[in-house]
């Protein structure tokens, strides 16, 4: 991130992308990344890519009744399991070349400052309703028990271990009243039944107004169709009032009188977490967020997301009465299945964030064929076979044999010794025209389906620019054999080709960062401008490369994956990871004891030479002073070593799943 931040611009189209912020206590699997992060990467990238002002932000959604359980579980305060997993997902998303403008996180200044200014606007404007309800209370600590915090006997299958919001054995959802032998998950004590008020929404007072702004917005934004459905359906069946205050600890505090040990529900905040996160990037976050004339926001979730972004939050936005800067294209997509099933992290089924660097392929592989499988309009599958199928038949086949070949081309000492060669573009020999034509269609094609958030169909264009460019290849025969037949027609036929090239490495920068980096290297010139539907309103010209120019030489961009690979790696990552990560974790351990074992009597060792000595230097010395010397040696060189194998092992780095 730059010291010059990215503010909107009068004129100009701005655009503001959020993607659904990852909740913190757990790591995102491919369905995650492709459905939310991936999916606002490769939009942003295009835009950023157009010339637009382009601010993508997203960040850790920390707060709320799962940290607080699963902080409990691993023994340590939300403040550091938020802290570890924060950190894992930034690092995930840096893998996979997902380029933020800003990572954040919920619990800052701003978030509580502004969460609290939409939450005391919404409860002057008679937005807010009290209502006291009954509620588990542990009287041993102390404090009110939210859902997940109680456990005990399920009343439908007699499960033991049901929690207060579900039983997981038979996935019927609870009420924490309802369970038999009730018990308070920190400190197991029998909970009692209290009353205590708490704030809610007032979503039905607020359809009316929501109502009539989503209709507009689903039209002029051009909403994906899942999520037109899934918030007609929530208007249809009639908003109804939601609790937004739980009595926690960990959250943004309720800033009401009696309202003292309360925070905010999580599901309140979280959304609110886009401008705060804005305001940690810039001061003036507000030109992004109170623009509605001049900034765009899109917004990528999975379905799961919709009525948080398209119901909820724009309630909030509205029933302040203030200018935000409201939705303006929802993108939200359907499930992602791992080999007919579904991901699974407690039984190791399915790639995750921090699984798909060990399998040695490259992101942008991975982005490429989560790209081509996005689940737009149904649910997609991700298989090992057309995994490697589109590396290597599409990706190795296509795209990069066309920009290979040509580059080596060009190289060659017999052809034109890396300096492209004399050419006109804008007087190029007839025959070439229907090939600038097609290119042009493809662009055009391109264009629209990208600006209308069609990512697949953007991807698919851009690959066909690179089909094109190989059939352009085919047409002429183009080779050391036509340079010597007919060296005009040649220089012409390279010239556009290595122009298309260049465009290719515009075309492709939002799925393929760090390949067209490389094509970029390889042509030794800097990244290029997308051209805008203007500039190829009278056809697209190959002029940005000029006769003359040096190139580098030729790299590959993609490597052979062996198809034997998708057997491995189906059984790797077909639920054997536990075991595999307790191997991991066994071998570690063994190492490390080996290696101690090892310091250990290496250090004893080096002590019985330093005995030795010192006894030698005793009899020299005679009398009981010389084995006191040789004792205090011997039990310094003890002490010595201890410490010394303590530090090894402590050294040791052991993998945890």
């Amino acid at each position: 991130m730059g010291s010059e931040k990215i503010l909107p611009k009068e004129g100009q189209r701005n655009i503001l992308i959020t993607s659904a912020l990852p909740y913190v206590n757990n790591v995102p699997h491919l369905g995650n990344i492709v459905g939310s992060v991936l999916s606002a990467d490769v939009f942003s990238k295009y835009n950023k890519a157009r010339g637009r002002p382009t601010l993508f932000v997203c960040g850790t959604d920390e707060y709320g009744t799962a940290t607080e359980t699963k902080a409990l579980e691993e023994g340590i305060t939300p403040e550091e399991l938020c802290a570890k997993y924060n950190k894992i997902h930034a690092e995930v998303y840096d893998w996979f070349e997902i380029t933020f403008d800003i990572f954040g996180r919920t619990p800052t200044r701003q978030h509580k400052e502004i969460s609290q200014s939409i939450f005391l606007k919404l409860h002057n404007n008679n937005h807010l309703a009290e209502h006291v309800n009954a509620q588990p209370f542990c009287e041993k600590h102390g404090k009110f028990l939210a859902d997940r915090f109680v456990e005990g006997e399920c009343p439908h299958c007699h499960y033991d271990d049901a929690r207060g919001d579900q039983c997981d054995k038979c996935g019927k959802l609870l009420d924490p009243l309802e369970l038999i032998n009730p018990r308070c998950k920190v400190d197991g004590a029998t909970p009692v039944v209290k009353e205590t008020k708490h704030s809610y929404l007032r979503l039905d007072e607020l359809q009316p107004k929501l109502e009539e702004w989503v209709n507009a917005a689903i039209e002029k934004g051009a909403w994906s169709r899942n999520a037109k459905v899934i918030t007609e359906s929530w208007l249809k069946q009639g908003l109804k009032e939601r609790g937004i205050t739980r009595d926690l600890a960990w959250g943004v505090p309720v800033p009401l009188p009696g309202y003292e040990n309360k925070v905010f529900y999580v599901w309140f905040d979280a959304c609110i977490g886009y401008p705060s996160i804005t305001a940690n990037y810039t001061e003036e976050w507000e030109k992004w967020w109170y623009n509605p004339d001049n900034v765009q926001l899109y917004q990528f979730m999975g379905k799961d997301n919709v009525p948080f972004h398209s119901v909820v939050f724009p309630s909030c936005q509205i029933g302040t009465g203030d200018n935000w800067t409201k939705l303006h294209h929802l993108s939200a997509t359907e499930y992602l299945n791992y080999e007919n099933g579904k991901f699974s992290k407690s039984r190791g089924v399915g790639v995750f964030g921090n699984n798909a660097k060990e399998t040695g392929v490259p992101p942008d592989v991975w982005r490429y064929f989560l790209v081509k499988n996005r689940p737009e309009s149904s649910d997609t599958q991700f298989e090992w076979r057309s995994f490697i199928d589109s590396n290597n038949s599409e990706l190795l086949a296509n795209l990069g044999n066309f920009v290979n070949r040509i580059i080596k081309l060009i190289n060659s000492p017999k052809a034109y010794a890396s300096v492209i060669p004399d050419f006109d573009a804008n007087n190029l020999p007839e025959s070439i025209t229907p090939h600038l034509a097609e290119i042009t269609d493809v662009l055009n094609q391109y264009l629209a389906d990208m600006d209308a958030v069609r990512l697949r169909s953007g991807l698919t264009a851009a690959m066909k620019l690179s089909s094109a460019g190989n059939g352009l290849i085919q047409a002429y025969k183009l080779d050391n054999a036509l340079i010597a037949s007919d060296p005009t027609l040649a220089c012409a036929v390279v010239g556009t080709v290595i122009n298309l090239i260049y465009l290719c490495s515009a075309i492709f920068e939002p799925f393929l960062p760090a390949t067209c980096a490389s094509i970029r290297e390889q042509l030794a010139l800097p990244s290029l401008q997308i051209p805008s539907e203007e500039d190829i309103a009278n056809g697209w010209k190959p002029t940005y490369i000029k006769p003359g120019h040096k190139i580098n030489k030729a790299a590959y961009l993609f490597t052979r994956i062996d198809e034997k690979k998708a057997d491995e790696w189906r059984d790797m990552f077909g639920g054997n990871q536990a075991e595999r990560e307790k191997k991991k974790k066994e071998e570690a351990e063994a190492a490390a004891k080996k290696a101690a074992q090892k310091e250990k009597a290496k250090a004893k060792k080096q002590a019985k030479k330093a005995t030795t000595a010192a006894g030698v230097e005793g009899d020299a010395k005679g009398g009981e002073e010389g084995k006191a010397a040789a004792n205090a040696t011997s039990e310094v060189g003890e002490d010595a070593a201890v410490r010394k194998v303590a530090d090894g092992v402590a050294q040791v780095m052991i993998p945890t799943s």
